[in-house]
């Protein structure tokens, strides 16, 4: 490219697409759209905030187009230039207005979608805009978990007895009576009014400590803040539980290793960093670092797949863990917002070797982890329980 195509190039993205410098193409049409969403005077990252005095911000019911905003950027900019553009968007989306006077704050209803784009803008926040940040967060995810705990508790519990079942139970205390009963009605005897229990169906003499591993790797970029924010609630519920060993890692092109703050999802998901690149592969060799009990191990790859890493290493790792016994999960998007945009071709290659990749939603997570826990073949259970 000569020195005159680079400049005009440059003036172009400065200048907006009115100034007629130049043509773009590629990846400067993204950067130039994400630069036109906070600054053109004719619309705004979400629709209600633009770059002129005459536009008022806002977020709404919009929020959502503002995290994958807030994704981009990333993607797109140096982290010197990301910190500016996240400063203009508090003050262009009024979201820093609204953290500080609590009469707007009582106009707005929190939801998944705010807390992703509190979340993003973390690290630009004044001290006291963060406190409050911070309380609705709380307060969204207390809703979550009261949503989804109990759910999840009676189904991981569920499982788990049903994976430990037996018909040779060795002890009166560990015989399941109801389900021996259902299974030997046809040896009922009217004139002793009973039945002779020719099967037994019990518990197995099982431990009370850990029964199953389970690895959660979540995918920080900007499409996947809805999904960070139930996994993180979702993996605090689970680690509640004394029969499980939870592991959280979030990644972007490095990982983090959350788990020491799973008993406060809160925590977990201002330990997040949303937006930016994805090394899925790097993301998978940690968590490989942390299965010593493949077997009785599941682990839950949460990602649009679209990998800045070595893609090849990243199904090779798949493929391997599958193969050591570990039950593998692969979610495109864990939220309730329709279909997500993903990398058809990783997710074709996935299903491939038996371990396919699909959105659910967190009212079907209880159930899709039940599954697993049962080793239930998770090809079968998909075409069951979800659509396409």
């Amino acid at each position: 490219m000569s020195e005159t195509t680079e400049r005009a190039r440059r003036w172009r993205l400065v200048l907006g697409e009115e100034s007629g410098c130049a043509t773009l193409s590629g990846g400067d049409q993204s950067m130039d759209a994400a630069l036109a969403a906070l600054y053109n005077r004719s619309g705004g990252t979400s629709g209600t905030g633009g770059g002129g005095g005459d536009r008022s911000g806002g977020l709404g019911g919009s929020a959502p187009r503002v995290a994958r905003w807030l994704g981009d950027i990333r993607e797109y900019f140096p982290s010197s230039v990301v910190r500016v553009m996240q400063s203009d968007a508090m003050e262009r989306l009024g979201l820093q207005q609204m953290l500080l006077e609590p009469e707007m704050m009582e106009a707005v209803e929190p939801d998944v979608h705010l807390v992703g784009t509190l979340i993003s803008l973390n690290r630009v926040m004044p001290a006291e805009a963060r406190e409050t940040a911070r309380e609705i967060v709380r307060k969204v995810v207390d809703d979550l978990e009261k949503r989804v705990a109990q759910k999840t508790r009676a189904e991981i519990k569920g499982a788990i007895d049903r994976s430990t079942k037996t018909h040779r139970p060795r002890r009166v205390a560990d015989i399941d009576w109801n389900a021996t009963i259902r299974r030997n009605l046809a040896h009922y005897l009217p004139e002793h009014n009973t039945v002779i229990p020719q099967t037994l169906i019990g518990h197995g003499r099982r431990s009370q400590g850990v029964q199953k591993d389970v690895v959660l790797a979540i995918d920080q970029s900007g499409s996947m803040a809805s999904s960070v924010v139930y996994a993180s609630v979702f993996g605090a519920v689970l680690a509640s539980m004394g029969t499980l060993k939870t592991s959280l890692v979030v990644f972007d092109t490095a990982v983090v290793d959350l788990t020491d703050q799973l008993t406060d999802p809160v925590e977990v998901l201002f330990g997040t960093q949303l937006g930016g690149g994805t090394n899925i592969n790097k993301a998978i060799a940690y968590s490989q670092g942390l299965i010593d009990r493949p077997t009785d191990s599941i682990f839950v790859l949460i990602s649009d797949l679209y990998e800045g890493g070595v893609r090849a290493e990243m199904l090779k790792r798949v493929a391997a863990m599958k193969a050591a016994g570990v039950q593998v999960v692969v979610l495109l998007a864990l939220s309730d917002e329709g279909a997500p945009f993903y990398d058809r071709r990783n997710a074709a290659a996935l299903a491939e070797m038996g371990v396919p990749a699909f959105a659910c939603t967190p009212d079907v997570f209880p159930e899709l982890m039940a599954a697993a826990i049962q080793n239930q073949p998770l090809d079968a259970w998909v075409d069951k329980h979800l659509d396409d």
